[in-house]
């Protein structure tokens, strides 16, 4: 796409002003610059390409610069190149999916920049423990958990009843969650805390296991905010006696997907005045955990008729076709204006906390 009058680009009736865009993301997610296959649906770069060619069908100057240890390269681009922004995929730093809201913090520090999250939003929504703290504060409905540490005894607090899913505590994309996260006794409990303190060298979350259907809402926007229409994961050929859960391989295994009829949609029969009130405790909670940018809250229906929040996962999966850019389609916002919205509120969150 060629750059009109005024250095404007224009893709999909979206017209929007030129910019310089680097985009953050891990060193072994670039895509090959010399791919030439038409289908790259299974490649994990996925994300990267769709919106790389989102970038550059608006206009914009794209450089894709991987990230590991070189925080050195990401101060000489800016140096050098001067971007406007900082397109940031970037889900861990040194490999520690903890130290996300470091790097956030070092573009704040360069005065670069940046999409997504700000890194109070990603130190809050990444421990699925203070996410449930706060909320609970507010009297907004989450599962009863407790929070096991390695090296200590398992004991299950009062209250927490049968059902109960096990979980590493600051993890994402479903790592570590399988249907044996799901346990029915004391003895299962402590095994599978085991397997998470021994697997990911971290605490683990034990939740209530809340029955019921599983949605998304997508949230946009730093303090006007936007929300998607719900997005509900169904399993046609759910195994019977097995509970709903998005495990790893539910979540990212197409072959698997593909076995079990595994589907995200627009959710549909929801009860009367359900969804605007999802939407509204969606931007409460965005607020709430001072999320920016844009942000997937995962709920559970309850069999009681709430909505539960499991997590908040900011920053979430962009690729063309998944849960967030589906969801913003079917609500008239096509990819290319998604992408570019994200750019836009990443450069209104710097010129509101610039420093004078």
């Amino acid at each position: 796409m060629h750059a009109g009058r005024g250095g404007r680009g224009e893709e999909a009736g979206v017209a929007v002003k030129r910019l310089r865009v680097v985009i953050l993301t891990d060193e072994s997610l670039v895509p090959p610059a010399d791919y030439a296959g038409a289908d790259y649906t299974d490649e994990p770069w996925r994300m990267e390409r769709d919106i790389e060619v989102a970038l550059r069908g608006l206009g914009h100057e794209v450089r894709m610069l991987g990230v590991v240890r070189n925080l050195e390269a990401i101060e000489a681009v800016h140096r050098e190149w001067r971007p406007h922004v900082a397109f940031n995929l970037l889900e861990d730093v040194y490999g520690v999916i903890a130290y996300d809201h470091n790097m956030v913090s070092f573009l704040e520090l360069i005065d670069l920049a940046y999409t997504g999250c700000n890194p109070l939003g990603l130190v809050v929504s990444r421990d699925k423990a203070l996410t449930k703290k706060l909320l609970a504060y507010h009297r907004i409905a989450v599962p009863r958990f407790m929070v096991c540490r390695p090296g200590r005894a398992v004991h299950r607090g009062k209250g927490l009843e049968f059902p109960l899913i096990v979980k590493p505590l600051l993890e994402d994309s479903s790592a570590g969650i399988s249907r044996q996260s799901v346990v029915e006794d004391d003895a299962s409990l402590v095994e599978r805390v085991k397997f998470v303190h021994e697997r990911f060298e971290s605490d683990a979350i034990v939740e209530e296991f809340i029955a019921g259907r599983e949605l998304y809402v997508g949230v946009i926007g730093n303090y006007r905010l936007e929300v998607l229409p719900a997005w509900e994961l169904t399993i046609a050929n759910q195994p019977e006696g097995v509970p709903l859960v998005a495990t790893a391989r539910v979540k990212w295994h197409r072959g698997y997907q593909k076995r079990l009829g595994v589907k995200t949609r627009p959710a549909k029969d929801l009860p009367e005045g359900f969804a605007s009130r999802l939407a509204r405790l969606s931007r409460r909670i965005y607020r709430i955990l001072g999320l920016s940018g844009y942000a997937r809250l995962d709920y559970r229906l309850g069999l009681d008729g709430r909505a539960y929040l499991v997590e908040a996962n900011a920053n979430p999966q962009l690729a063309r076709g998944e849960d967030f850019a589906a969801s913003a389609e079917h609500g008239g916002v096509s990819y290319a204006e998604l992408i570019q919205r994200i750019v836009s509120l990443g450069l209104r969150w710097k010129e509101s906390h610039a420093i004078e």
